[in-house]
């Protein structure tokens, strides 16, 4: 079982895809770290010798952020446009999509579920 920065990797995948399962790491990095340790993109996670495995984690350590370290700068970032008060910041305390995407019919995602508010009655003559 390959472990990298607390996470399993699965064992079957071809190690660019496993690596991927590590927050902060897409398939660019993934690719970057395989060639940097000198191991070929369609050798399985499972397939890692020792050594590989070690080298691999040295990398990941010595070059990138990722897992709690990332998630919580990622939070802290968020936090300071909340705090400043700048659009951004404002988006995000209302809970609505920040990149400029309409949001009178879609933006479900950011809206979450709807919530139905009931219609006018019509005035009886």
């Amino acid at each position: 079982m390959a472990r990298i920065a607390g996470i399993d990797l699965p064992k079957n995948k071809r190690g660019e895809i496993g690596l991927t399962y590590i927050y902060g790491i897409g398939r660019t990095t993934a690719q970057k770290i395989l060639t940097e340790a000198g191991i070929s993109l369609d050798v399985k996670v499972q397939e890692w010798t020792d050594d590989q495995l070690t080298a691999i984690r040295n990398i990941i350590n010595d070059q990138f952020k990722v897992e709690g370290a990332l998630r919580s700068e990622v939070q802290l970032n968020i936090k300071r446009l909340m705090d400043i008060g700048c659009y951004r910041g404002l988006r995000h305390r209302k809970g609505l999509p920040l990149r400029g995407q309409r949001t009178k019919n879609n933006s479900r995602t950011r809206k979450g579920k709807r919530k139905t508010v009931a219609g006018k009655k019509k005035a009886t003559k």
